[in-house]
């Protein structure tokens, strides 16, 4: 059975430079409490009516293709991570395939929603199909769209601060060296917590959801026996509920715990060691997770890529920009072992190593 390998990558982030400055302006906080709790000094904002989360995808995967050495006719199937569809329903697999003008070719288009590791579970699919030989282009993209669900207010802030937008995309194809390429990708998944970082409303939930305590959250719903006339209430409207939640200490406290988990097992499964690591490219959540991962791990700073302070969260694009970057700065060379980790809403976390 053949390795895989990314042939080619390609990222987009838009034009829009939005600093913490600008964010003290509509709400109460200071680019010194921002920069202390997440790392981030600036992130982008897409334009309102003009991109997307598709749009931004498909600049994105037309470099990849270009790197490597396809045309977008040749990709055979499609696998999209984001949290920030550009509707509800359709996915945006088809989306980007109509935005990349292919929709001639009849290639299979994959929705995928596991948030902050949504680009490694994406890459660990491309991997099987085309390790089996079902495929020999799959294109793997994480983009978002965040800065069109936030509340730029107060009230918001903590999450609000640490979003931004983008998209990164990679071509898998099937390796020729059978020493190069996916060595193991490692998935995993906890549903306990889900609500700690979560996006609720509107749901379908029935008026309530019940938490893990199983004490009923009451969402302003009305009777059970009223059909198909609301989905926004009073009630979420007035408390910001069709707002992303999380609860910041809780998700630190669990990420910590798991990033360093499943880096392990990777490379336990490889028979490798962390200091055979020459790049590790965590997901850009928070830069003391990164720090703390590092230190645990024992790299050194060049070992580790991090752009969280120019972007932000970018959740599913995030590593696909970080690794996409990395390799533009030459920090990613041929034999090198790349190892990329993330944690996120779910909650799911996964790993991946390269030979590169």
């Amino acid at each position: 059975m053949k390795r895989s390998k990314i042939a080619g990558m390609g990222f987009y982030v838009p034009e829009r430079v939005v600093k913490n400055e600008e964010l003290t302006r509509l709400m109460d906080t200071s680019d010194e409490w921002i920069r202390e709790r997440t790392g981030i000094e600036e992130r982008r904002y897409g334009r309102k009516h003009e991109e997307t989360t598709s749009t931004m995808a498909a600049i994105a995967t037309r470099i990849a293709c270009e790197r490597a050495g396809i045309e977008p006719e040749e990709i055979d199937f499609i696998v999209f991570a984001t949290l920030s569809p550009d509707y509800y329903f359709p996915g945006c697999g088809v989306l980007v395939q109509r935005e990349l003008g292919i929709t001639h070719r009849e290639a299979g288009a994959l929705d995928i929603r596991n948030q902050c590791s949504g680009f490694v579970y994406g890459l660990s699919i491309a991997d099987q199909f085309v390790r089996t030989g079902m495929y020999k282009n799959v294109l793997v993209v994480g983009s978002e769209m965040h800065s069109m669900g936030l509340d730029f207010s107060t009230r918001g802030r903590n999450v609000t601060v640490i979003f931004g937008d983008g998209a990164g995309a990679a071509i898998v194809q099937p390796s020729e060296d059978p020493e190069r390429g996916i060595l193991t990708t490692r998935l995993h998944s906890d549903g306990t917590y889900a609500e700690k970082l979560s996006f609720i409303n509107p749901g379908c939930h029935g008026g309530y959801h019940r938490n893990r305590l199983d004490e009923p959250v009451d969402y302003g719903y009305p009777p059970a026996d009223t059909y198909g006339e609301i989905f926004i209430t009073p009630k979420m409207l007035q408390d910001g509920l069709y707002y992303p939640y999380m609860d910041g200490q809780f998700v630190f406290k669990l990420a910590v715990q798991k990033f360093p988990e499943v880096i392990l097992e990777a490379l336990q499964d490889a028979g490798l060691q962390p200091s055979d690591i020459n790049l590790l490219v965590p997901h850009q959540a928070n830069l003391r997770i990164s720090q703390f991962v590092q230190k645990r791990l024992g790299l050194r700073d060049d070992q580790v890529w991090n752009n969280i302070q120019r972007y932000g969260n970018t959740t599913a694009a995030s590593i696909p920009i970080a690794l996409c970057e990395a390799w533009e700065a030459g920090k990613v060379r041929e034999g090198d072992l790349v190892c990329l980790a993330a944690f996120g809403s779910g909650f799911t976390w996964a790993s991946a190593l390269i030979r590169w």
